[in-house]
């Protein structure tokens, strides 16, 4: 934490951008690509808990933690000891040569903290993108076969096997083909849209796979409990499980992509347990350091015990750095009850999201769990998507950072801190209330 920290409430005192981060726009332009974006064009310069601070003194309260990577808190003060800590005895040993205690560490967390009481194995990267392409790495090794399936409205990454994953192109993979092979998009659980039941969504689900794919040729299922790019689309109840056990009898990986879900974010601690799924592998990432990078890959040790040595691990992957961090923020599940915070979150959210339900018809529906919220924009006489770009950015003009989302960009996602307070919570719905009725 630093030693002065700004004041722990929204401020906005200059036009935004301000004229700090107008001049490292322009510096930005010169000498970064304009395929990397920025929602708020603003430079931070200093954050703590659920409130960032720019460059020009303006305060935000932050609805996004980096698209859920800040779950305890932007400079959490378990976590900045233990890097700082870290940092000062050792910065790197490739885990692979010379290992050290941290990593092991972590494992043991996520075996103790992962659904499922069976024996289980873990190794880390530095990202999300990697943990899903080494998950499908290991499922095919242990299944021999070569398909992957994923479900529509889906999103996995931007590395070439991810991006193909991913269900819509844009802007992820548009003219960067070829893409990867053998990937299969299979219809999900998406309840507004398509109104069926966990069975009868499972059911149809499993008819694509059978008759598009082929059981014998299926190595693994890739589902996020909760999908995040897709508009935090929560599955009909009794979906998740009916995929397990047809991925089961039919020597399918079924694995979790908790890399947004995942670490406490929606009030458990992953968000499988929320529909009663045991998954064979789960992949972390996000919120699992506090801010540093580190991905990693859990599951049955049968299936990651089959690959062989040296097929798996990379340079920096499991950082000792990024491993100090991470066991601080998982030891404090159960010391800090994160997961009670979240379900807190939730009960003060969830309703400020309803009465904003209640007040404008456009939005169709108020979904999540825990401090993963979302709300679905839809026209009321057409049934049209309505983007929520022009709300997000009238509430950042007015200090309040909300993330986009959803394959027709009509989805208001919400991701705050665990360290975010009633008061500020109530603020930031305050703004975007204000917001829907300008626009």
């Amino acid at each position: 934490m630093t030693d002065v920290l700004a004041p722990q409430s929204r401020s906005v005192t200059t036009p935004i951008p301000g004229p700090r981060s107008q001049e490292l726009l322009a510096r930005k332009a010169k000498v970064v690509p304009q395929g990397v974006p920025n929602q708020l064009p603003v430079f931070i310069a200093e954050a703590h808990d659920a409130i960032i601070t720019d460059v020009d003194g303006n305060r935000f309260i932050d609805l996004g933690c980096g698209i859920g990577v800040t779950t305890v808190g932007h400079t959490n003060d378990a976590v900045v000891a233990a890097v700082q800590e870290q940092v000062a005895r050792l910065t790197h040993s490739l885990f692979g040569t010379t290992p050290y205690e941290s990593y092991v560490r972590v494992a043991e967390l996520l075996a103790e903290l992962t659904p499922g009481d069976f024996e289980k194995r873990s190794f880390f990267v530095n990202s999300g993108s990697e943990a899903v392409e080494n998950g499908v790495k290991i499922a095919r090794r242990f299944t021999r076969r070569r398909a992957v399936a994923v479900l529509e409205h889906g999103y996995h990454g931007r590395t070439n096997l991810t991006m193909t994953m991913n269900f819509k192109p844009a802007p992820y993979a548009s003219g960067m083909g070829p893409l990867a092979s053998d990937i299969f998009h299979a219809p999900g659980s998406y309840p507004l849209r398509d109104g069926l039941d966990g069975a009868a969504a499972a059911k149809r689900t499993i008819w694509y796979l059978e008759k598009h794919v082929g059981v014998e040729d299926l190595a693994c299922l890739v589902v996020e409990p909760i999908q995040g790019e897709g508009g935090f689309i929560v599955p009909a109840d009794g979906y998740l499980p009916a995929m397990q056990e047809w991925c089961t009898a039919n020597g399918v990986v079924m694995i979790a992509d908790e890399v947004q879900s995942g670490v406490c974010r929606t009030g458990r601690t992953f968000a499988s347990e929320h529909f009663g799924w045991v998954p064979d592998l789960v992949l972390s990432a996000k919120g699992i350091a506090g801010g540093l990078p580190l991905a990693g890959v859990t599951g049955r040790a049968d299936i990651m015990d089959a690959v062989h040595t040296g097929g798996i691990g990379g340079t920096f992957g499991g950082n000792p750095v990024s491993c100090a961090a991470a066991v601080a923020v998982l030891e404090q599940v159960a010391s800090s009850d994160l997961n009670g915070k979240a379900q807190r979150i939730e009960t003060v959210l969830r309703p400020l999201l309803e009465e904003l339900a209640a007040k404008h018809d456009v939005i169709a529906e108020v979904r999540g769990h825990g401090a993963m919220l979302a709300i679905e924009l839809v026209d009321p006489a057409t049934g049209d998507p309505v983007p929520t770009a022009p709300i997000s950015r009238a509430a950042g003009e007015q200090g309040v950072l909300v993330l986009t989302a959803g394959t027709d960009y009509n989805v208001l996602r919400f991701l705050p801190s665990l360290a975010i307070t009633d008061e500020q919570l109530r603020d930031a719905v305050g703004v975007i209330d204000e917001a829907f009725a300008a626009l």
